[in-house]
């Protein structure tokens, strides 16, 4: 038994079962990939996988317990190395961030800043995507933090705290109707076109139930995943543009008024998720706290260890 073997049978749910796919992740060839899997199949006298002919179709049920136990070896070889690069070098390496382009853009650059002053030679890889992709990066291992609103919360193998909360704010152009009002409804909100997030992303949830709340159906004429798109379009007098707040206070656009709208909407709350049982350098720790101060660290360690 060997780890790359154990890799190949991770890679191949992963992939869907396709080896062509696995070979080409694990930099290796499709036959190679089909004889560490029987080798191991033989070796520990089940079968792990369903087949077809000489196609992978699904798992076995002693096959889906096997595989529990691989993730678990393989996440264990994988803080064993981070450990002994943390001693080893305690203040050098790659921080893995997952997060989207709202974070990425408003709320993280300060952070990142001193923290890139406190580690210069820590490399900082930053992943900008969907809140979903996000959560899957860090369950997989392939990010050491996941920066989201939406989606942390939904995937046992994930701890996540909450960070921050913020509200929608709305943005229109400076001669728009609404740039005068100062007591703004959802019905007032709802006659004219609106322009904001795409479902799933930056709080959007929250914007739709407080319309069904009230019973109206807005029009909705752009969606975007970047705070700055649905500025731009709303500086062109396209519609109603409703962001997340932090988009605004940090980098107004000039031409565009600004408009209070936290009470319309439910407050959201940005969290911070790393992996379960995962061993995660000293420094990723000192990056949660910059960004989340209120997070305990030590309650967190704990958490993640398994331990609280």
């Amino acid at each position: 038994m060997n780890f790359q073997q154990l890799r190949s049978v991770r890679e191949a749910v992963r992939q869907s079962f396709n080896l062509t796919r696995v070979a080409d992740t694990l930099y290796t060839s499709q036959p190679g990939i089909s004889r560490q899997i029987r080798e191991l199949e033989e070796e520990l006298g089940i079968e792990i996988f369903e087949r077809y002919g000489k196609r992978l179709t699904g798992m076995t049920d002693p096959g889906k317990e096997i595989l529990r136990i691989i993730e678990r070896l393989l996440l264990e070889a994988d803080n064993l190395r981070r450990a002994s690069e943390d001693f080893a070098q305690a203040e050098k390496g790659t921080l893995t961030i997952a997060t989207t382009h709202t974070q990425a853009r408003y709320s993280l650059p300060n952070v990142i800043m001193g923290f890139r002053d406190a580690y210069p030679d820590v490399r900082i890889a930053l992943h900008q995507t969907s809140p979903n992709y996000i959560a899957a990066l860090v369950s997989a291992g392939e990010a050491d933090i996941g920066i989201a609103t939406e989606g942390l919360t939904q995937f046992d193998e994930l701890v996540s705290f909450p960070s921050y909360s913020w509200s929608h704010t709305a943005v229109v152009h400076s001669e728009h109707p609404l740039a005068s009002t100062d007591d703004i409804t959802l019905k007032t909100l709802a006659s004219y076109p609106l322009i904001t997030y795409d479902k799933g992303f930056t709080g959007r949830g929250h914007i739709d139930e407080a319309f069904a709340k009230v019973g109206i159906t807005p029009d909705i004429v752009l969606t975007a995943m970047d705070s700055d798109v649905i500025q731009q379009y709303a500086l062109l007098g396209l519609g109603v543009g409703i962001v997340a707040s932090m988009a605004v206070e940090q980098a107004p656009k000039n031409g565009l008024t600004i408009i209070d709208t936290s009470h319309l909407f439910a407050k959201n709350v940005t969290r911070v998720a790393v992996r379960k049982g995962a061993y995660l350098r000293s420094y990723a720790y000192d990056f949660i706290h910059r960004f989340a101060p209120d997070i305990d660290i030590g309650t967190l360690q704990s958490t993640v260890l398994g331990e609280a």
